[in-house]
């Protein structure tokens, strides 16, 4: 009976009832075949309605609630809700998956929708920002996504007329979408006056822009482009919920149960009222839970033919039902304590009877159809004879709990009951009373089995857990069999009687939450299960098991959840005993403490503290280094199949994280040493040339390297977290599959050489130990592991899994495809190969005794390997096996490289090729054995466990070290290469020591004991034990080795006299276990380091505590230095010393040299001594994880050390200082780079502190105080009555003199001019385009194309905030073609995230946009060589470097560049993959590999003293040369990544910038300096930087500072810091300047000449300049000395007035440019400065609360006559009134005030106000304003205004950077009104010029002036 196996019958899904309809829409649809479509739970239903058939999709493992039919009508995209919700595209027909999306949404997705001709997808999310994502669905790949809406979006349409547009709707919204690049771009649609802004529900788009689309309250809205054109008032009663568009016409159908047709004009054709049809419609019905099938609705249906037989509609909700036994009444539980009986026949009712108050739960008649029994809520159970028309007969009392179950016995004598507390009671028939003695319900047949609670059904609950989650069980006795339905939507078949917890069964998916009820029909044949959220019934067909050997030809439905319960995790009783070696490998975890991807954010933690130490002077690096030269190792322990032949024949494996490249014949190795962690797994490309190799790491990397240049090919991140443990190529060589070691073992396909991640699915829960391709179809691979065999196809962005169909799923070891595409052979843990057909067992063979480890595919056969220590040979059948080898050292060939420790190692790689077999075993060997039968070894190494003793003999090439896999080996280091000796010990040991004669050889073991034995054949020569704790060290005195010192872990050190193996002396005192110890020369000095980092003396022999201080320890002499503590060695201890212990150190014999070995597994060398913290050094990256030991050989020609967990030895040769050809080094230089800042300058400091503001972040320029204008409350005035007619008209709010009869409105305002350059934060930002004809720059958020000849400007205005760098595509199949980067948000993608515009200069046609995730903005742009690949370095804290391929929009690759600013990018003119990063202190060299970033620092040790400055500039010569300048004027020259010389003081100051000419390679420079006879701020180079000629700029100014050079046809175009862009012939140095803006901003002063279109600016550049609008330049400019802040004309125009900001102003007249007088009477900034309308007044103010008058009538001298008082806060505007006799002033409080002139006495009476007529109005206050403030003006401000001469408009500026025009006057809040872009944040001021034929913006944070031509209204 205790069978524990779950049952061999099953379930097979045969009908589903029911449709989803709540809570979604637009899901249900005809395909191709003319099936229907829909789903409900979690199922995809495809419904045949002429067969009356359903077919099935199971793809999904929660409800779904989106679903999207593709165009041709047959593939079907459905979305599900859940953490990790995916979409899935499926075949109707087939109802298989095409394509898996997943990894982008979470929540759930919400609407889906495929483009016309079906190559995309769009979803949107349910998360908080409603993402919207474009996808290549077939490809799995996201083109673009994009935050959607903050409110939920109920459709999504693509415009079906035109590309890449989509629109959006949902609540209060609808927005329209435009796709270009990797951007989705969207524009509100703009409600306007036509209709409400309301809830849209949903969508369809036609012709020419236009969008018909639902609204809430029944109407239909109608758009035009982005406007609401017209309404269809009241289509619908209510929502409309859905609709189509078709040839004919459009459907919708809404809430009020009404589908109508509409034609193209959308006039309507008809309506259908589905409220009328038989089956009855009930509109939008919400059912509550529990409802037995439909809710107040009573349903029969028939099992047979799947139809509704009957149905009829109940007052109250339905809870429970039952059928008498006879088949004739159905009583029905009611929620409200009632029950019916209705007659099965005609449904009429029997009988309705209330006896209680809380629902009816459950009800059921005996078995002999006498009794009914119901149970209530209220914890009771009554009887009703059925005969006695339901009278009551008896109650069941004794349950404390609600009823939730019952059950009669056959004999309907008893009845047992479940209550909700988990109780199980029985009560005798009919009376009702309890039984309570359990011996006479021994004998008790149950007629059936629904109860959760019993002995019978034990195992329907999972080990240790009491939660009460299954709702429902029924038992079918004859076929033993029982379901259970729980609250996760799982359907289970269990064996019955189940008596034991946790028994296995069979699970079935398809409800989506809880399962409420499940039920066996009366003959067994089907279960019935309903859902309870789902509103569906189930129907399964029951398999029985002599059926279910039939179906096996039917392919099993395909689902992501296999129904063969994997879940059920008994421990097996009957599961074969685990294998040790797999039960080890599957404990491993390889987790770190620290990850070296960690080590730079903590490497800049550790610095901030350590700041002040690090500035003093810090050892250099020793002169020379050492290169790696040998490794004795091989990692076989836990890994397997990663030894291979390469093309050549060299023998290709891996150990610590070296990949390995052996040449047998030679006897040498060469290393590919990209990874920076153990390397876990391996393999080779079919060619034999490529392999690819997976590490451990946090995100762990995968690389594909060359075997012969050792370069990497491609390297693939991102997929894998903790480590990669199996990979396989596809016979093809282009894809690559790799398993992570995540708890899901994430399996991940690849096209390795794009980087492109094709697919990706968990694999399991436990440990996956091979992934193999299919050879014949590269889209099917299997993976085998831990209790695990499954059979993968790929699917879009998923893979879909099938399990293996056997029995038991035996853990595999190794798996490969035999010799058709359906054929798998796989190796279990028990010794048996499976053979699979497909995904089913055919045959087992027994192959090994233990596991088979290994097996590899020939033509005609197979070569296997197991545990046992045999290789064989097998038929391509496996019927017989061939040839057997034993592994053993008697066949060993006489040419070994070693000797084998034990005979049959266990063998975990195999691989032939050469006519060899070549074998890798679990103890490090590998072997080649000859198929004639003799076997050589190669190499060996350790096995299992650490390695820690480490000892170099006294005067011969050899080494001893000592394992925790208890051997003793020792090393030929000599060209030989081999192990010569190995000897067993009875522990593990961690330290060894050769005597100084070389003849005895000491090793202290992990007991406490130690043995000395003989060197040569390592026989004992004497043991003693007397420590109990490890020997952690162990040394003989120097000389003739008297003595012996043994260190031991219980912090003693023992001194032996070697001669009388006595114990002379123990050194006491130390508080700590010991790690080091070390001899002075004469043997009578001990020195000791503990493992708290204690030093301590000790006299030999006897052991006395000595104290000697630090200065005499120098001094002393010591025999040998492994310390690793003292004043001499403290610069080996890294900045990160808490993460990382230096383990090992050991001083070379001449002592120049220290090595030193740490916790994360670097080589490092030091000079000795190494005083001061924080020296400098040479670090090599070999070892995995920790460096347990060090040594130096006795002659220092060699470094020898040893690796913890990577149990490899490794050889170092040394290179003296001397021989250094320029060879790649594979040190990396020291971490820190020299803490001397690398050089100062203002301009490089102002660059990388700036902080850009995010326009729409901006906050005030001004620091105003009060309340804001629109939300000031208006005192009602006076005279609110209605004017008598007497009164006089109203005065004219403006004087409107100069403009012409009739007044025009101005309409529009179209950029006609910009004036301003960036170049005083932004560089490498100005270039020719056309042969020279035109060029380009960019201010502000503008780019600007200026054509030279006409002087005309054209304009790319679609940034959205300030662009910071510009780039040419210089390659000729892309002319023209610019790509600028702009400043941004976080980068989330949404629209105020940073991005890059590529577009073409001459049409300003965008060709693609570029959302990143550069938060901050992007500082440098550059194109590749082909020009298809664009390059962009972000402002983000990580200052990322990424790679786009521009055309299509898709991100190649992205990497973190360094802790501080990047300045420049670049790529090589003559290269798509490499590129060069310069920024503080920082230089890169980068390749791009695949879609990896790999980068170099730049190397400058081969430079004495060259020390890393800040770089700002790079160019390009031929033969890998890079050229960088630097901060102090010098320019670096680079050969690959190594500085080869210096060209010092290039410049004098910084090189700012660089450029590479392509056609004839010669370089220009541009810096900062002093212009002088001979040099200047310019430089042109030949090709290497050795000869140059500077050009003089004439700008007059005292220093020059280039910040941008373009080389052109013997021109060169020159950008500077005082916005300056100049043209300098290259013959006779001629300077033209092209473009003139102010340096530094902001630009207050702004005045416009009364008559002419001339201008003035005044700035904070202490400059007055003059433009000239037609004429498109700068007439004059005049240095004032100080900054300037208000600037004004006379009403004449004859004189300016000119505010300062140091409190004084002048008056100039404008002919001469004479001061005509002066004055400074205020000592803090001039506001605003204004002559009188008749010229003889000038008001003066000031931040200092006060207007000042000054009549000019009295002359130059500029006597104050007056002031106004009681100013409540700083003047912003003033205005005069057309009489001069008030002015109106705005304060810095929100208030306006007005003041009589010339007597400063304020007016306050506002009727008195009302009535004046101003001659200007620049005002952003006062009552007729306040229209123009907006909304969202909480945090900014609008600061500045000016209203037009005709006094008809008014214009804005605001601190968001926007221009806007206003109608004047507008008095009502919220204006209409337009904006215009350009400006970044903060306006400072704008005017109108005469005529108001412009207007004239001036910038704050840009420094530039915008002129816009007016465009007035047509008559």
């Amino acid at each position: 009976m205790a069978d524990r196996t779950a049952p061999n019958c099953h379930l097979r899904l045969e009908w589903v009832y029911g449709y989803r309809g709540h809570q979604c829409r637009n899901n249900l649809y005809y395909t191709a075949a003319k099936e229907i479509v829909y789903f409900v739970a979690g199922v995809g239903v495809v419904y045949n309605t002429r067969e009356h058939k359903q077919k099935f999709y199971l793809g999904h493992n929660d409800d779904i609630i989106s679903l999207a039919l593709h165009p041709e009508r047959v593939l079907v995209a459905t979305g599900q809700v859940g953490k990790e919700p995916y979409i899935c595209v499926w075949d109707s027909y087939t109802v298989q998956t095409v394509s898996i999306l997943k990894d982008v949404h979470t929540h759930g997705v919400a609407c889906l929708a495929f483009d016309l001709d079906g190559q995309c997808l769009v979803s949107v999310g349910l998360d908080s920002k409603n993402t919207i994502c474009v996808w290549d669905w077939r490809r799995g790949k996201v083109l673009a996504a994009a935050p959607g809406h903050t409110d939920r979006i109920f459709d999504i349409s693509w415009d079906l007329y035109q590309p890449s547009k989509l629109v959006s709707c949902g609540v209060k919204h609808i927005k329209f979408w435009s796709l270009c690049g990797n951007a989705l771009t969207p524009k509100r649609g703009v409600f306007g006056k036509t209709g409400d802004l309301q809830t849209i529900l949903c969508l369809a788009c036609a012709k020419d822009e236009v969008t018909y689309s639902g609204a809430l309250n029944g109407d239909i809205y109608v758009w035009k482009g982005i406007n609401l054109m017209r309404t269809v008032q009241g289509a619908h009663g209510s929502g409309i919920f859905s609709m189509n568009v078709c040839e004919e016409g459009f459907a919708t159908g809404g809430r009020d149960g009404c589908v109508r047709l509409w034609d193209l004009n959308f006039k309507p054709i008809t309506v259908i009222d589905l409220r009328e049809t038989d089956q009855g419609y009930k509109g939008d019905v919400k059912l509550p839970p529990f409802s037995f099938n439909l809710s107040t609705e009573r349903l029969i249906w028939s099992l047979i033919d799947h139809a509704l037989i009957a149905r009829c509609n109940m007052e109250e909700p339905i809870r429970c039902a039952a059928v008498s036994t006879d088949g004739i009444h159905l009583a029905l539980g009611m929620k409200d304590g009632s029950f019916t009986v209705l007659r099965v026949r005609d449904m009429t009712e029997v009988v309705h009877i209330k006896d209680r108050k809380e629902a009816i739960h459950e009800l059921k008649y005996s078995p002999d159809g006498g009794h009914l029994a119901v149970g209530s809520n209220d914890n009771s159970v009554d009887i009703y004879g059925v005969v006695q028309r339901y009278k009551k007969v008896g109650e069941c009392v004794g349950s404390s709990s609600f009823i939730t179950h019952m059950d009669w016995s056959t004999d309907s004598k008893y009845l047992q009951t479940n209550d909700g507390s988990g109780r199980r009671l029985f009560y005798r028939m009919p009376s009702g009373k309890e039984v309570t003695n359990r011996e006479e319900l021994k004998l008790v047949q149950w007629a059936s089995w629904t109860c959760v609670l019993g002995p019978d059904v034990n195992g329907i609950w999972p080990k240790y857990s009491d939660i009460n989650d299954i709702n429902s069980v029924d038992a079918n006795f004859n076929n033993q069999v029982l379901v259970t339905a729980d609250d996760y939507g799982l359907v289970k078949l269990l064996r019955y009687p189940c008596i034991k917890k946790g028994a296995k069964f069979k699970k079935y998916l398809g409800h989506s939450a809880h399962i409420t009820n499940a039920r066996w029909s009366h003959d067994y044949q089907w279960v019935i299960t309903i859902g309870g959220a789902d509103h569906s019934v189930f129907q399964w067909k029951f398999v029985p098991e002599r059926k279910s050997k039939e179906a096996l030809h039917i392919a099993p439905q395909e689902s992501l959840a296999d129904s063969n319960s994997e879940e059920s995790d008994s421990d097996q009783s009957d599961v074969p005993e685990m294998d040790s070696e797999i039960e080890q490998e599957t404990q491993l975890t390889y987790r770190r403490q620290v990850y070296k991807e960690d080590l730079p954010q903590l490497k800049e933690q550790c610095k901030e503290k350590h700041r002040a130490t690090a500035m003093k002077k810090r050892e250099r690096a020793p002169g020379s280094g050492v290169k790696l030269h040998f490794i004795h190792g091989y990692r076989g322990y836990d890994c397997r199949s990663n030894l291979f032949y390469t093309q050549t024949g060299e023998i290709v494996y891996h150990v610590a994280a070296i990949g390995v490249v052996y040449n047998r014949q030679q006897n040498t190795q060469r290393f590919y040493m990209g990874h920076d962690d153990d390397i876990l797994c391996l393999a080779i490309h079919p060619l034999k040339d490529f392999v690819a190799t997976g590490q451990v790491g946090r995100d762990s990397s995968i690389h594909i390297w060359d075997t012969e240049t050792l370069k990497p090919m491609s390297v693939l991140r991102g997929s894998h977290q903790l480590g990669v443990c199996a990979l396989d190529f596809s016979a093809d060589g282009k894809r690559l599959a790799s398993v992570g070691l995540d708890e899901n073992h994430t399996i991940v396909l690849w096209d390795w050489r794009k980087g492109e991640k094709l697919s990706a699915m968990r694999g399991s829960k436990d440990k996956i130990f091979v992934v193999k391709i299919n050879p014949y179809l590269p889209d099917k691979l299997i993976t085998a592991g831990v209790k695990h065999m499954k059979f993968w196809h790929k699917a879009g962005g998923g893979l879909i899994g099938r399990k293996g169909n056997m029995g038991k799923t035996e853990t595999m070891m190794c798996a490969v495809y035999g010799w058709s595409e359906e054929m798998v052979f796989s190796g279990t843990c028990t010794g048996d190969i499976c053979i699979w057909r497909d995904m089913f067992l055919m045959k087992t063979v027994k192959a090994h005794d233990g596991p088979v480890f290994s097996v590899h595919a020939l033509e005609k056969g197979f070569v296997t390997g197991g545990k046992d220590g045999i290789v064989a040979l097998w038929d391509d059948t496996f019927e017989r096996c061939l040839k057997t080898y034993a592994i053993k050292r008697a066949v060993l060939a006489p040419g070994s490289k070693g000797l084998l420790l034990e005979d049959n190692p266990s063998i975990r790689a195999i691989s032939l090729g050469h006519g060899h077999i070549l074998v890798g075993t679990k103890n490090g060997e590998i072997l080649e054995v000859d198929k004639s039968g003799p076997i050589t070894l190669l190499v060996q190494g350790h096995m299992e466990g650490e390695v820690w003793g480490l000892a170099t003999h006294p005067h011969l090439p050899l080494c001893a070290t000592v394992s925790d896999d208890k051997t003793l080996r020792i090393w030929d280091l000599s060209p030989s290469h081999c192990m010569l000796a190995v000897r067993k010990l009875r522990k593990g040991g961690r330290c060894c020591c050769f005597s100084p004669d070389g003849k005895a050889l000491a090793v202290g073991l992990n007991d406490g004991s130690f043995l000395i034995v003989n060197a040569d054949t390592l026989e004992d020569l004497v043991s003693f034990h007397h420590r109990k704790d490890i020997i952690s060290d162990i040394r003989f005195s120097p000389g003739a080795g008297k003595y012996l010192a043994v260190a031991s872990g219980d912090t003693f050190v023992d001194i032996y006299n070697v001669m009388s193996s006595k114990r002379v002396g123990v050194c006491k005192g130390c508080l700590n276990y010991i790690t080091h110890l070390d001899w002075d020369k004469r043997g009578k000095l001990l020195q000791v380091n503990t493992g708290a980092k204690e030093q301590f003396f000790f006299e030999a022999p006897r052991g006395k505590r000595q104290t000697i201080p630090a200065t005499e320890v120098e001094k002393i002499d010591w025999s040998t230095w492994t310390c690793v503590l003292g004043t001499s060695v403290e610069g080996i201890w890294p900045l990160i010393n808490e993460v990382t212990e230096v383990t090992a150190a050991c001083l070379s014999n001449d002592r120049k040299v220290l090595a030193t070995g740490d916790d994360l597994g670097y080589v490092k060398l030091f000079r000795y001594p190494v005083k001061g913290k924080y020296a400098k050094f040479k670090r090599y990256v070999a070892h995995s994880t920790h460096v347990t030991n060090v040594r130096w050989t006795h002659d220092d020609s060699l470094l020898v050390t040893v690796g913890g967990g990577d149990t490899c030895l490794m050889i170092w040769a040394h290179e003296p200082e001397g021989h250094r050809e320029f060879k790649q080094c594979d040190s990396e230089e020291s971490d820190i780079e020299s803490e001397d800042d690398g050089g100062y300058d203002s301009d490089v400091t102002r660059e990388n502190e700036i902080n850009y503001t995010i326009k729409a972040l901006s906050t005030n320029m001004r620091p105003m105080t009060g309340v804001k204008p629109h939300l000031q409350l208006k005192e009602p005035s006076v005279d609110e009555r209605p004017p008598v007619s007497r009164a006089l008209p109203q005065p004219e709010k403006l004087q409107t003199n100069n403009v012409g009869k009739k007044k025009r409105p101005i309409e529009d305002l179209v950029l006609e001019l910009v004036f301003g350059y960036r170049g005083n934060d932004c560089r490498n930002n100005v270039h020719y385009l056309n042969e020279g004809a035109d060029i380009i720059y960019h201010t502000a958020s503008v780019g600007i194309v200026l054509n030279l000849t006409t002087s005309c400007q054209s304009f790319y205005v679609e940034h959205s905030d300030d662009i910071l760098c510009l780039t040419i595509n210089q390659h000729p199949k892309f002319p023209n073609v610019v790509a600028t980067g702009q400043v941004g948000d976080t980068g989330d993608m949404s629209a105020t995230s940073p991005s890059i515009h590529v577009w073409d200069a001459m049409t300003k046609q965008t060709l693609s946009v570029l959302r990143c995730f550069h938060s901050g903005g992007v500082c440098s742009v550059s194109f590749s060589a082909t020009g298809k690949l664009l390059l962009s370095v972000g402002l983000d804290p990580e200052h990322t470097v990424t790679i786009w391929k521009w055309q299509e929009g898709a991100k190649v690759a992205s990497r973190i560049g360094h802790t501080q600013r990047i300045f420049v990018a670049e790529f090589r003119p003559d290269s798509d993959t490499h590129f060069v990063s310069v920024g503080i202190k920082h230089v890169r060299f980068w390749t791009l590999a695949g879609r990896a970033l790999l980068s170099k620092k730049g190397v400058l040790s081969s430079i004495e003293d060259a020390r890393m400055q800040t770089m700002l500039s790079v160019a390009f010569g031929a033969n890998n040369l890079t050229f960088t300048g630097t901060i102090s004027g010098d320019v670096c020259v680079w050969k690959e990544h190594i500085l080869v010389r210096i060209v010092a003081k290039a410049h004098t100051g910084p090189v700012f910038t660089m450029y590479t000419t392509l056609r004839d390679g010669l370089i220009v420079t541009g810096g900062k300096e002093r212009p002088s006879k001979e040099g200047g701020a310019l430089k042109l180079w030949d090709q290497e930087l050795k000869r140059c000629r500077a050009f003089r700029l004439e700008t007059g100014q005292i220093i020059d500072c280039v910040r941008s050079v373009c080389r052109g046809k013997g021109k060169i175009l020159v950008g500077t810091r005082n916005a300056e862009i100049i043209e300098v012939g290259e013959k006779n140095a001629a300077c033209n300047i092209l473009v003139n803006g102010h340096m530094d901003g902001p630009i207050w002063g702004l005045g416009t000449h009364p008559s002419r279109d001339v201008f003035l600016s005044a700035a904070e550049d202490g400059t007055v300049r003059l433009w000239d609008i037609p004429e498109k330049k700068m007439l004059n400019k005049v240095n004032l000395g100080h900054p300037a802040r208000t600037i004004s004309y006379s009403p004449e125009g004859d004189m300016v007035a000119i505010g300062m900001k140091n409190g004084e102003f002048i008056i100039l007249l404008v002919n001469s440019l004479k001061i005509w007088g002066k004055k400074r009477d205020r000592r803090s900034p001039i506001q605003d400065i204004r002559f009188s309308p008749n010229a003889r007044y000038l008001a003066v103010g000031s931040t200092e609360s006060a207007v000042d008058f000054y009549d000019l009538t009295l002359g130059p001298q500029l006597n104050r006559i007056n002031c106004c008082r009681d100013i409540p806060s700083f003047v912003m505007q003033m205005d005069f009134s057309a009489d001069s006799a008030y002015v109106q002033i705005s304060t810095g409080a929100y208030k306006r005030l007005v003041y009589e002139v010339p007597s400063g006495k304020q007016v306050s009476e506002q009727t008195h106000i009302d009535r004046i007529t101003w001659a200007t109005w620049t005002s952003v206050l006062g009552d007729e304003v306040v229209g123009i403030w907006s909304r969202n003006t909480d945090k900014a401000d609008v600061t500045c205004a000016c209203v037009s001469h005709s006094g008809l408009n008014i214009v804005t500026g605001d601190d968001f950077g926007m221009v806007k025009l206003f109608d004047f006057p507008s008095p009502e809040k919220f204006a209409k009104h337009k904006r215009f872009l350009g400006h970044s944040a903060h306006l400072t001021n704008v005017r109108f010029t005469n005529g108001d034929r412009f207007v004239v913006s001036a910038g704050g944070d840009d420094r530039s002036l915008f002129v816009w031509r007016c465009v007035h209204a047509p008559h």
